[in-house]
């Protein structure tokens, strides 16, 4: 036994930076011990969320059921191929995902430098040194290495509030990113819609002006036969005319919203491939809401404020504990390595060295700077709850508003529809009753052009029925599964 603490004095007295593994241990024990934490613990605020959605159904009592539209992932809702294609290269290409991507990068660094703080920083110095006397013909060489610990001791969690804010915006900044993510499928299945309903009006006026074509050159045949005035021509003509001025005007806007894609999309403006058109685009039978509790755990623009609420309770903790004593343990260890040819009994030298202390720092006055910095992270909580609030608030109102458009542009999408067919019956008996001889010609134009107006208006409600679709389907918090 006498023999092993020989050994083991011999291994420090060789290794005398070994003696400052005890004052580390001590320092990680008495971390351990110190778990006290001033500041309030965060408790999630009482939200009372309304029972139902309000929307203009005609059975409003209706319970909402427990399954959600948003539950779905996004390409189940956009079945067409090129649309969910377009959504998948969005996601990786587009750089307002890249910048949020990397906020959490730095969410993340920023949390591993506060996390570090709880732990001991231990630092390793070296110091040589040597020389020569010309008198005495002395050489020396002198090597000098330590280790320096210092830990502060974390009694009152002044450091793990610190800690726990880090963590909750870092939380917050991840969901952001869903909120981002959600915003973006969301606007390039909207835009893409915007674009296959600005195609369905291009066709429909092209169709239109080559069925007017047709139209003024049987008015000039029935002119040369005698059976029609020159007026016939020029009213047919105006017709004509006036489609033909509508062209640009689309092509115009087309042009323009796929620009707007590409740039959703991450690249310079350029054509954007379609898929299925407009028509032939598949609308669900229905679209259940869900329980409106669950909408404040779907929406991340809803978790990542809570977050945000979560941080701002901890940095009152992080104020409240600058009031308390500041107490720091410090530790150095290291040896003395030396060698001398000036006398033979000094040809190697070995030396161990440590030291350990403890410093106390208590704020006696500070010119009320604590006290404010309390009242600032205690208003800036307030108003973190403020805003947590107002976010839920809103988030109803989105779905509410989603469910009455998305609701009310169906019945007009409806309606256009008996609208437009009965133009489309109209215009044929006025044709007959034109070639018959029983009507002017002014009557048969007058129905085409209505006609005419009532199929771009039908086109454009099918192209709103589907974005807010697509609104209803962001406002419930849809979209953002990967």
């Amino acid at each position: 036994m006498d023999h092993c603490e020989s050994d083991a004095k011999e291994e420090r007295r060789r290794n005398p930076m070994k003696r400052l593994a005890p004052v580390v241990a001590a320092m990680m024990g008495l971390s351990i011990v110190a778990g006290c934490k001033v500041g309030p613990s965060y408790h999630r605020p009482v939200v009372q969320p309304p029972t139902a959605y309000r929307d203009l159904s005609e059975n409003p009592q209706v319970p909402a059921q427990a399954a959600s539209y948003a539950d779905l992932p996004w390409w189940q809702v956009f079945r067409d191929p090129q649309l969910q294609e377009l959504i998948r290269i969005a996601l990786k290409q587009n750089y307002d995902l890249q910048l949020a991507t990397e906020r959490i990068n730095e969410g993340r660094a920023q949390l591993a430098i506060t996390r570090s703080r709880l732990f001991p920083q231990v630092q390793a110095n070296g110091d040589f040194s040597g020389g020569k006397e010309h008198n005495f013909q002395t050489k020396s060489n002198f090597l000098l290495l330590t280790a320096d610990a210092a830990f502060q001791l974390d009694f009152f969690g002044r450091l793990r509030r610190a800690n726990e804010a880090a963590r909750a915006q870092l939380l917050a900044t991840e969901d952001a990113r869903q909120t981002v993510i959600l915003t973006l499928v969301s606007d390039v299945a909207s835009d893409y819609f915007a674009l296959l309903q600005l195609d369905l009006q291009l066709q429909i006026t092209r169709e239109t002006v080559k069925t007017q074509e047709d139209s003024v050159k049987l008015t000039k045949l029935r002119v040369d036969h005698g059976v029609a005035t020159k007026l016939d021509v020029l009213q047919a003509q105006q017709v004509l005319d006036s489609a033909n001025a509508q062209i640009p005007d689309l092509e115009r806007r087309i042009a323009q919203e796929e620009n707007a894609i590409s740039i959703l999309l991450g690249n310079y403006p350029q054509g954007v491939p379609r898929g299925r058109p407009l028509v032939e685009q598949p609308l669900p039978p229905e679209v259940p809401p869900g329980l409106p509790s669950s909408l404040i755990e779907r929406r991340p623009d809803i978790r990542e404020a809570e977050q945000i609420l979560v941080a701002a309770n901890a940095e009152i903790g992080v104020a409240k504990a600058q009031f308390f004593p500041q107490i720091s343990l410090t530790g150095s260890g290291g040896g003395s390595f030396g060698r001398s040819s000036a006398f033979s009994s000094l040809m190697s030298s070995q030396v161990g060295i440590w030291s350990y202390g403890a410093q106390v720092s208590q704020p006696i006055f500070m010119g009320g700077a604590l006290r404010g910095n309390l009242r600032l992270a205690k208003s800036q909580h307030e108003s973190a709850l403020i805003a947590y609030r107002q976010t839920i608030q809103r988030a109803f109102g989105d779905v509410s508003d989603a469910l009455i458009g998305y609701e009310k542009f169906h019945q007009v999408r409806v309606r256009q529809e008996d609208t437009v067919k009965d133009l489309q019956e109209s215009v044929r008996l006025s044709e007959m009753r034109y070639k018959g001889g029983t009507t002017t010609y002014l009557e048969v134009l007058d129905g085409q052009r209505s006609l005419f107006s009532a199929e771009l208006t039908l086109a454009e409600a099918r192209g709103t029925e589907y974005q807010s679709l697509v609104q209803l389907y962001r406002a419930l918090g849809g979209g953002w599964q990967q």
